[in-house]
């Protein structure tokens, strides 16, 4: 069996969001197939379902936590049912998502940018006073002090901590994509969270008490068995809640 056939679709599997069909997996693969000496579409279509029914195999061996099941049409990976228990554990020791407002977003991604930096030149990148969400930044250990600058009247410098790095799920901050793709996913993070509010509120569901706030990525639960593989940054409810 191709190996590397294998690890392209366990590499699918894991990456989808969402269970990924046959004949998805199949058009995702099927050029380097071909490249490799594939005749047709239909020794396309034996190759993948062989290698995926091995794969599925492999996933049922005592020592793996995981499984890789067949919902809604497609195939996506889970854990077993054995394991939900410590999951659930594991999930309860997740620290909750932050929720901060726009303007908090802006001005730590300013710092994380720029850092050391004070609240004037903070301000004046921003264009509007930023004095207002460095203690909300500072209450959350996303930010700490750094000294002060050697300027007149030695104003406080400010920089991210090791929770912004763990939050954000980085090593250290060279790591940080550019500004302004920065900018655009907070940018799509804060219209996607305004949308599933009002979305929430026109169907007569309580709303979220930090209206206008994005929620932080960080590990969290799912919500519901089977429980599936976590994945970074969505900000879901315990499932043992």
């Amino acid at each position: 069996m191709d190996m590397s056939l294998k690890a392209k679709l366990e590499a699918i599997i894991y990456a989808a969001e969402t269970p990924v069909t046959l004949d998805h997996m199949i058009q995702l693969v099927k050029d380097s197939l071909v490249s490799e000496g594939a005749a047709n579409n239909t020794e396309v279509q034996l190759r993948v379902r062989g290698a995926l029914e091995e794969l599925i195999r492999d996933y049922y061996s005592p020592d793996r936590g995981l499984e890789i099941r067949q919902v809604a049409g497609g195939y996506r990976m889970a854990t077993k049912p054995e394991q939900h228990d410590v999951v659930r554990d594991f999930a309860r020791s997740l620290k909750p998502p932050i929720r901060l407002s726009l303007p908090a977003l802006e001005t730590l991604a300013v710092i994380a940018y720029k850092q050391p930096v004070t609240v004037p030149e903070i301000s004046e990148i921003r264009g509007v006073d930023a004095g207002g969400v460095i203690a909300t930044l500072l209450d959350r250990k996303l930010i700490t002090t750094a000294g002060r600058k050697a300027v007149i009247g030695r104003p406080i410098l400010y920089k991210t901590t090791k929770e912004f790095l763990l939050r954000f799920g980085l090593n250290d901050v060279s790591e940080l994509p550019s500004m302004e793709e920065f900018e655009k996913l907070v940018a799509e993070s804060f219209q996607s969270e305004l949308a599933i509010e009002e979305k929430s509120s026109a169907s007569g569901q309580s709303g979220d008490p930090a209206s206008g706030s994005v929620a932080v990525p960080t590990n969290s639960a799912p919500t519901e068995d089977p429980v599936t593989v976590p994945r970074d940054v969505q900000g879901e409810n315990d499932p043992a809640a």
